[in-house]
């Protein structure tokens, strides 16, 4: 699949997929930056993606980043739209310092992990009664 690519930095690389089975490829940050303890802020990732469609690209942090830096998404998982390609629409890893120092980021260190993500869109079919029974409520399936 060839996707469109525009770095912000470019003596900075694109990004690379680590090994042949990764699925995921490594988002590197744009500048130096600290992030505050219990801190929410913004790491600029140097691209702009153009993702393909039919597809989204979700952003995680690395396997290591909550290890090593104490940074992890406040909610997990980053959704990229389709349409989120315009000439100021860079990535940006969303992390939350969740430890008591303040963490810093090098310039070109690997912080976050990108991955193309097939997708489809429902056509709703708006219905008046529900055939299916209920299965007990919001985590019912922790009994």
């Amino acid at each position: 699949m060839k996707v469109r690519i525009k770095r912000i930095d470019k003596s900075l690389p694109l990004p690379i997929y680590e090994t042949r089975g990764s699925v995921g490829f490594d988002l590197l940050a744009r500048k130096t930056m600290t992030v505050k303890p219990k801190e929410i802020s913004i790491i600029p990732c140097n691209v702009i993606v153009q993702t393909p469609p039919g597809y989204m690209l979700l952003l995680s942090p690395r396997s290591s980043t909550p290890r090593k830096k104490g940074l992890t998404s406040p909610h997990g998982v980053g959704i990229i739209d389709q349409d989120y390609a315009g000439p100021k629409d860079e990535l940006g890893f969303l992390c939350y310092n969740f430890t008591d120092k303040p963490t810093k980021v090098e310039r070109g260190e690997k912080v976050a992990q990108g991955v193309f993500v097939k997708v489809e869109k429902g056509d709703w079919v708006e219905i008046d009664e529900v055939q299916t029974p209920t299965r007990g409520g919001f985590g019912s399936t922790d009994k």
